[in-house]
Parts: structure tokens; sequence; C-alpha cells
């Protein structure tokens, strides 16, 4: 954690764990439930082992962490010295995280301001670094709170998925939206946008998909100086040269991150999954 002002995550920002060491930063687990079993992401339960129980039609849902894991993290930032503590989590939309979060913020023994991003997976991440960065140059926690919410409004997030039966399930997108793409055997460009997820495009084919992925990556990524994630699920080989062109074509491209979602988004997108995240800076 930050020195005077700890950063507090979540499990679906999908920092590198070199980035969490690197700033101090906290990620609090999301748990994913199959077959009845709970299991905390990331440690109990890896991105294979999830896309292997969605291809066999295993039953998968996930679930927030409860107020006391947040109060626990809260109480280690106060004990390590803290005077306050930024909490930044995924998308009140997408999950009653951040309510957990801010039950537990209110009892904490230090200022807690917790954060909705609106975002999730990178766009989130990139928040938390952004606060993370804040923090280190000696920015107090209402700073980098403001440092984290200008990122937020700045970043953009593309997602291509197979299908939208797995957001369907979810209750991510409409059951109308779901059987239409089903039905037209269409391939869905999706977009986050005002905490939800949105349909931004509809095409034929995987390959078009893919295509206009990258070209609308491009297009959000403009002339300046932008940071890229790449995310995918069972699909290491479409992120890969998604990843190599960008990194060829983007002329302001600073780090660029390349991972695996982990299993709570997986479950709500399935495999072939394959997401851009456009930070400038």
């Amino acid at each position: 954690m930050s020195r005077h002002v700890a950063i507090v995550t979540d499990s679906t920002a999908y920092l590198p764990t070199e980035a969490l060491l690197r700033h101090r930063i906290r990620a609090v687990p999301l748990m994913v439930v199959v077959d009845g079993e709970v299991l905390e992401e990331g440690t109990e339960i890896s991105a294979p082992a999830l896309a292997a129980a969605l291809k066999e039609h295993r039953p998968v849902t996930t679930s927030r962490p409860g107020p006391e894991q947040f109060a626990a993290v809260y109480r280690e930032a106060a004990e390590a010295g803290a005077e306050g503590v930024v909490s930044l989590h995924l998308s009140a939309e997408f999950s009653g995280t951040y309510d957990a979060a801010v039950v537990a913020g209110r009892e904490a023994p230090l200022p807690v301001h917790v954060v909705d991003t609106g975002g999730v997976a990178m766009a989130l991440g990139f928040c938390a670094l952004a606060a993370a960065d804040a923090a280190e140059s000696g920015a107090g926690a209402e700073e980098a709170v403001a440092a984290a919410r200008k990122q937020a409004e700045r970043t953009q997030a593309y997602f291509y998925v197979d299908t939208l039966d797995y957001l369907r399930r979810g209750g991510r997108i409409g059951a109308a939206q779901a059987l239409l793409g089903s039905a037209l055997a269409v391939k869905p460009l999706l977009r986050l946008s005002e905490g939800g997820i949105g349909l931004l495009e509809k095409v034929r084919t995987a390959g078009k998909g893919l295509l206009r992925l990258e070209e609308i990556a491009l297009e959000a990524a403009g002339a300046g100086s932008v940071d890229l994630a790449v995310h995918h699920l069972a699909a290491p080989e479409r992120a890969e040269r998604l990843a190599e062109s960008l990194a060829e074509r983007v002329p302001g491209v600073g780090e660029m991150h390349v991972s695996e979602v982990g299993a709570v988004i997986g479950a709500h997108t399935g495999p072939g999954l394959v997401g851009v995240v456009v930070a400038p800076k």
C-alpha cells in the first residue's frame, strides 16, 4: 500500500502482480461459485479452470466480497500508518462490491474514500494506478481520488465476445439483444458506457469482429500518449496478435499490458473474449 494514502481495489482490476507490489495496492478478491462451491478469484480458481467449467456447461455464478473483508484491509492500512484510504472498485452496475466497501468504510479507523470507477478489468486497473501515482507523489486522499476519476473519464474499453449468452445469463445485457444476436448468428462488439455494457456493433464472423476491434482501438488511441491493455479468456493467440499489431500501429503507446481476465469477468463473457482498454495519459 502507499505510504500516507493506502490504495485498495478489487480482484477484477486484473492488475499485474508486479504492479500491485510496486505500488503497494491491495486487491480484495471477489468470489466465484462453481457447482455450489465458493472459490476466491485469483487464488482458488484460475481463468483456465473457469473456462473449462463454462465449456462443460457447469453452473457458474459470482458474488461480492463481504464488508468484513474490506474492514480487515482498512484496519491493516491504519496499522501500517496510513492516514486515509482510497478504495477503487468495479462498476456498481456489475456488482455489490462498491456497496460492501462503503459499509466497511463507515466503521473504519481512518477516513475511507470509496469510488465507483464505472469500469472493470484494466479500465479499473488504470484508475488504481493513477491514484497510486498521485499518492506516491505526495498527494492527499482527495487528490488521489480526483486523479482516479479523471482517468476513469478518459479511459475507454471495448470487447469482442463469441456470444452474448453468458452476459444474458448473468443479467448484464438484455435477453432480447442476446436472442437477436443468436438468431442472426452475429458476433458482438461491446463497450463500457456509463458504468454498464452496451452493444456497439455486430459483425458476421470472429475474424471481422477482431479486425474491427483493432480499428476501434486505434481510433480511440489517436495520436496522443496512451497506455493499453489487451485482455482475453482462453484466447491467448488472439490477444497476442492484437497486442502486437496495436504496439506497431499506435504512435503514442506507452505501457502495454496483456493478460487473461479472471474468473469473475470470464463467467459473464465466456471463452473467446478479447478486450482492449485505452487509457490516455
